[in-house]
């Protein structure tokens, strides 16, 4: 079973983000199709590397990895505008030809998860790989390969050390998000600013009267002087 790959609607796309910060209905994905050859190769090596599959957000692996001139791959792909913000529910993971399931379902029960067994239990058959009907969407079956932040004690029950190592791996996650849009952020300010018109300014003409001291007759002359 294969992590962080899926499709939306027919296209094909890696999962670089599972939410975004203050959207977490929104997740961040890769449409590998489009991507250039040598970058697609990249990618999914990555993808399919241990370390890529030991993430529980790729983009911490995407982070950490080059492209073959020796870019950051991270920042390559968002310069590129191949990064794009798409809806969870969307977002299908299929980790195998048999077993999928939708990423928006995944991130609830990954948050619910220190709540009570159920989630537990459903997260359990996840890793199996079997497959369960939600009886929220009609009794679909789906399915999720194993990952490394659930392993815990036989009986599938997660301790406070597990949990506390998956909120720090999302937390870091958010940071690295934080960072791209950030720099995203200031990329497209630079380039307005350079589309900008650019107006020039007039140099305004002051006229200023001068009085000069009375002559003799007793009367004042004024002369006018442009500054």
């Amino acid at each position: 079973m294969l992590k962080h790959i899926g499709r939306h609607g027919d296209q094909k796309v890696v999962i670089a983000y599972n939410e975004v910060p203050g959207e977490d209905h929104m997740a961040l994905v890769v449409y590998t199709e489009k991507l250039p050859d040598t970058l697609a190769d990249t990618l999914m090596k990555v993808v399919q590397s241990e370390v890529g599959q030991q993430e529980k957000v790729l983009a911490e692996a995407l982070h950490r990895s080059l492209t073959n001139d020796g870019q950051n791959l991270l920042q390559t792909i968002h310069r590129g505008g191949w990064l794009k913000k798409v809806q969870c529910k969307q977002v299908i993971l299929t980790p195998n030809a048999n077993t999928n399931v939708r990423l928006d379902e995944l991130n609830k029960i990954l948050k619910e998860m220190e709540k009570g067994s159920d989630a537990i239990e459903k997260m359990r058959k996840l890793d199996a790989g079997r497959g369960f009907a939600d009886p929220g969407d009609g009794g679909r079956e789906v399915g999720e390969p194993a990952r490394p932040i659930t392993a815990g004690t036989e009986s599938g029950v997660l301790s406070d050390a597990d949990i506390a190592t998956s909120l720090t791996e999302q937390a870091n996650g958010m940071r690295a998000q934080i960072k791209v849009l950030q720099e995203e952020a200031v990329r497209l300010e630079a380039e307005a600013t350079a589309l900008m018109p650019k107006t020039k300014t007039k140099k305004a003409t002051v006229k200023a009267t001068v009085t000069k001291p009375k002559a003799k007759n007793g009367s004042a002359t004024k002369k006018t002087t442009k500054a």
